[in-house]
């Protein structure tokens, strides 16, 4: 089992002197933002407040960057009720805006009509974001551009592991098993001759498909297809997620997740863990993850030697993307034994039943500790070329 110490503060300095400030950035503009506010919530409720001051901001659906309440029991799924930015922000028409270019880390406070309101420096960020306009280095180089660190992956990362098509295109080249898929671009669907060049394309996968959007999480917009008469309707649920859309061909196997994280001799695995799709799923989709809460067996019911190469897979794969920080990889083990790795998340889910949270406790991480390894993590790494 790997090394899992943390840091601590040297007992000569005060707490008030070494407490960094956090700001934890969740929402979005994505159709994820649900998950991203539970996966707030979790993170607000674990943080360890006596070595972190926390400044929460919430992302609303349109784009606002406003304060909200620090109150994580507001932000739960409960009763498959989802939570919403909107339902925590401060009244008004206020946004949070982050300094532009580096030299100040301070965030600002604007009302219309009204002078702006410093809110004091941050001296980290963790961004909660899941999918577009968040997770997939847009938010990323915003900080960059800003100076101001932040907890996990890059721009280039981010924006690779967003993408499935280019995701899988990288692994392979680095030699790691990626599944058989076809991509239907924004432009080809558009034209009819190009409709039936893209069908033939995905006919020739074999049934069933997976249709899904090519830059989307959480299982947003994905169909499983067993008939050819289905697939423009699949492809236009999954379009209304992502103009870009992929199409992959059914495998028959078991679905596995490792969490990666990086340690100060580098990156590290955890055990594995299974997801046993109940209750009538197919797949492992959105209200089967989230609602209905489909079992996930950790440690992943596996051999020592296939543990071991789950683990150095997922390694490799995280290493082959420049991942930093953090990153879930999530493999199919085919029938015949072989590894196929289906995607990597490089801002895995923190609600009360992730699976990534939870593989690092049963690795001898608890969760508290998760976080505050990351956050010491990011503040000791600069912005810029690294």
């Amino acid at each position: 089992m790997p090394d899992m110490s943390i840091e601590q503060t040297p007992p000569n300095q005060s707490a008030a002197a070494t407490k960094p400030r956090v700001a934890i950035v969740f929402g979005g503009r994505s159709s994820e933002h649900a998950i991203s506010v539970s996966t707030a919530g979790s993170v607000l409720r674990a943080i360890d407040r006596d070595k972190y001051e926390v400044l929460p901001i919430g992302i609303t659906h349109e784009g606002r960057w406003a304060l909200v309440s620090d109150d994580p029991t507001r932000m739960a799924i409960t009763d498959g009720r989802l939570p919403d930015v909107a339902q925590v922000a401060e009244a008004g028409d206020g946004q949070v805006a982050l300094p532009i270019g580096p030299g100040s880390r301070e965030v600002v406070w604007n009302e219309p009509g009204a002078v702006p309101k410093a809110l004091g420096e941050v001296d980290v960020v963790l961004p909660l974001l899941h999918g577009p306009w968040g997770e997939d280095g847009t938010l990323q180089g915003l900080l960059e551009l800003s100076g101001v660190p932040y907890v996990g992956n890059g721009v280039l990362a981010s924006a690779v592991g967003m993408d499935k098509e280019f995701t899988k295109r990288i692994l392979a080249s680095h030699g790691i098993g990626v599944g058989t898929y076809t991509v239907i671009r924004p432009r080809e669907w558009e034209s009819e001759a190009g409709r039936a060049a893209a069908r033939e394309r995905v006919g020739a996968l074999g049934l069933p498909l997976f249709v899904k959007p090519c830059r989307a999480g959480s299982s947003m917009g994905i169909t499983k297809v067993k008939d050819l008469a289905d697939l423009d309707a699949a492809i236009d649920e999954a379009r209304r997620h992502d103009p870009k859309v992929i199409v992959e061909a059914g495998v028959s196997g078991r679905e596995i997740e490792c969490a990666v994280l990086e340690f100060e001799d580098g990156p590290r695995a955890s055990v594995p863990a299974e997801i046993v799709v109940g209750g009538g799923y197919e797949f492992y989709d959105f209200e089967a993850k989230y609602i209905d809460s489909s079992e996930v067996q950790i440690p992943a019911r596996l051999s020592e030697a296939e543990t071991a190469e789950i683990r150095r897979q997922a390694v490799a794969a995280f290493e082959a993307l420049g991942c930093e920080g953090l990153a879930r990889v999530d493999f199919f083990l085919l029938e015949d034994g072989s590894w196929m790795v289906n995607e990597i998340n490089t801002m895995p889910g923190f609600t009360p039943i992730s699976a990534y949270p939870k593989m690092w406790e049963a690795s001898g991480l608890p969760y508290p500790e998760l976080v505050d390894r990351l956050l010491r993590a990011a503040l000791r790494r600069s912005t810029g070329l690294r």
